[in-house]
Order: structure tokens, then C-alpha cells, then sequence
């Protein structure tokens, strides 16, 4: 490349398929974007998914390439495993970033990790961001949540990137500053936290109309949908409905009776419980969300004990209404 005119607005390191969709989604929206990956194939099916749209997206192979390919000062984004993976690619970046560039992970990290990797930016004179990023592989394609956190400065150097790449509600783009520090992952957290109280909620309607009710999965999905245009209307509640119609196409009936009823889970939710728990903050929905994934895990010990402690049969009676 030859000139600042060929370098690009923004980096992003890290291209599973949170980092591809959000690649494309910011090459999309017209900011020239380097992408790099430690594991090469992944660049190369980046640039396949890029090339047929022309985005201006151009990938990179090694560290050095890819940062010297971004315009100055620069700005990167992370998305890669929270934890050690995130250390390791800051490590491989810094040898060749300059005093002022920003690094902004991306990932659903533990806020005092954030934190502890501001401090050490600031050792070298780099800026740092933790931004929670809502929304799955859907919203990184075409529009997420986006919580930054850290260096005000940081923030201000990609405000109209981030602005125009996320969803776009009525007053406005869905990303605002947070605050400093790991402020930004610590509202992630609590939101995450918040959707398993949510999706705990939505899974015991679901049980009891399924289990005490007799609902059939038509006549469930119904209900949900007519939830959906109510003050309960939202993203959980409208996918819900919508899963329930899903066939499988292997055998008869539908998907949604095939599923293992076994869940995981990547911490925040643990992580929530913790730090209500510390701060002496009642949040028994998510208390008890978080011990139903505990107990969903456990299912050779469920099959077990429901041999030896059987359950309780009900009858109830159903009106035109429901139950």
C-alpha cells in the first residue's frame, strides 16, 4: 500500500463468526476495514464473503502487516475468547502500535481483566476500550448493541463507526459511552445476567403450558405470538413463537421436541449473581436462572433420580381461554 489514502479507517482482529459478521457489517456501512486472524483461514473466508459484495475489506496474514495497514492514530478491534486469548493477541499487536492508538476488545470479558489491561495500556501510552457487544452473529451483520467502556478518547476516535454500524432505534443509533474503566463490561455482564432471568421466565411458561396445560407447540406458538403484541413484545419473546413452527426436516413433528434439554453457559450470568452477591444486591430471577443451568447440565443425574422419585401426575381443566 502506498499513502494514508490506501490505509484503512479500522482493524479487526479475531474472525470467527462474530468477527467476520462484524467486519462485513462495518465494510458494508463504507469504513475501509484490515481484518487479521491468527489461523489464516479464516482470513482467506473473510475476503470469500467480503469479495462478492466489494467491500472494501482487505485481510492480513501477519501482525505487523496488519497493523501497519490501518491509518493512524489507530483503532482495533478485538473479538476473540475472553480471557488468555485476548492477552495472547494484544501481545502479538503491541510491538507494532504507536502511542495513541486504541485497542477495543470486544469480547464478553471479566471487567476488572478490563481493567487491569487500561492500566498497562496506559503504560504504553495506547488507549483502551471494554464493549460489550449485544445482539449474536445476527446483530454483528447488521446491527448490535455496542456498550463501550475505558478511554474517552478511545471511544471518540470510532464514534462514527460504531454509531452508524449499530441498530438504529427511533431516538437514535443503539451505542452510547458508558464510562471509564471496565464500565462497558460490567453493563454487558448485568444485561447478559438479565436475558438469563428472561429466558429462565420464558422456559417455565413454556413448561407449565406444555407439561400442565397440554398446549400443543401450534397452539403454544400462538399464545407467544399474542404475547409478542402486548407489553410483553420483544426479541425473546418473538423467537420463541417463531421456534415453535420450526418442522424438523429429518423426521415427523416438530424441532423443538428433539431438543436436549441440556444447556451451557460462558459465565456472565455466573459472573452477575457474584457481583450482586458483593454488593448485596438482591437478584433472585437470575439466582434462580443461573441454578436451572446448573441442574440442566446434570442430565444422566436428572434421568436417574426421576426413575426412583417419579413425579407428580396432574389433571387440570382447560377453558376456551387456556388453562
Amino acid at each position: 500500500m502506498e499513502g494514508a489514502a490506501a490505509l484503512s479507517r479500522i482493524g479487526l482482529a479475531g474472525l470467527a463468526v462474530m468477527g467476520q459478521n462484524l467486519a462485513l457489517n462495518i465494510a458494508e456501512k463504507g469504513f475501509p476495514i484490515s481484518v487479521y486472524n491468527r489461523t489464516t483461514s479464516k482470513v482467506d473466508e473473510t475476503l470469500g464473503r467480503a469479495a462478492p459484495l466489494e467491500l472494501p475489506l482487505t485481510g492480513h496474514y501477519s501482525p505487523r502487516d496488519f497493523v501497519l495497514s490501518i491509518r493512524p492514530p489507530r483503532s482495533i478491534i478485538l473479538l476473540v475468547k475472553a480471557g488468555a486469548p485476548v492477552d495472547l493477541t494484544i501481545s502479538a499487536l503491541l510491538p507494532h502500535l504507536s502511542p495513541g492508538d486504541s485497542i477495543i476488545d470486544g469480547g464478553n470479558e471479566w471487567y476488572l481483566n478490563t481493567e487491569r489491561r487500561l492500566a498497562d495500556a496506559e503504560s504504553h501510552r495506547l488507549l483502551y476500550l471494554g464493549m460489550g457487544v449485544s445482539g449474536g452473529e445476527d446483530g454483528a451483520r447488521h446491527g448490535p448493541s455496542l456498550m463501550p467502556g475505558g478511554h474517552l478518547a478511545a471511544y471518540k476516535n470510532v464514534e462514527d463507526v460504531l454509531a452508524t454500524v449499530a441498530a438504529q432505534v427511533d431516538d437514535g443509533p443503539c451505542v452510547t459511552y458508558i464510562g471509564e474503566g471496565g464500565s462497558g463490561n460490567f453493563v454487558k455482564m448485568v444485561h447478559n445476567g438479565i436475558e438469563y432471568g428472561d429466558m429462565q421466565l420464558i422456559s417455565e411458561a413454556y413448561d407449565v403450558l406444555k407439561q400442565i396445560g397440554g398446549f400443543s407447540n401450534p397452539e403454544l406458538a400462538e399464545v407467544f405470538g399474542e404475547w409478542n403484541r402486548g407489553e410483553l413484545e420483544s426479541f425473546l419473546i418473538e423467537i420463541t413463537s417463531d421456534i415453535f413452527r420450526v418442522r424438523d426436516r429429518d423426521e415427523e413433528g416438530e424441532l423443538v421436541d428433539k431438543i436436549l434439554d441440556k444447556t451451557g453457559m460462558k459465565g456472565t450470568g455466573k459472573w452477575t449473581v457474584q457481583q450482586a452477591a458483593e454488593l448485596s444486591v438482591a437478584a433472585p430471577t437470575i439466582a434462580a436462572s443461573l441454578d436451572s443451568r446448573y441442574l440442566s447440565g446434570l442430565k444422566e443425574e436428572r434421568v436417574a433420580a426421576a426413575e426412583v422419585l417419579g413425579g407428580r401426575e396432574w389433571r387440570v381443566r382447560r377453558t376456551c381461554c387456556g388453562v
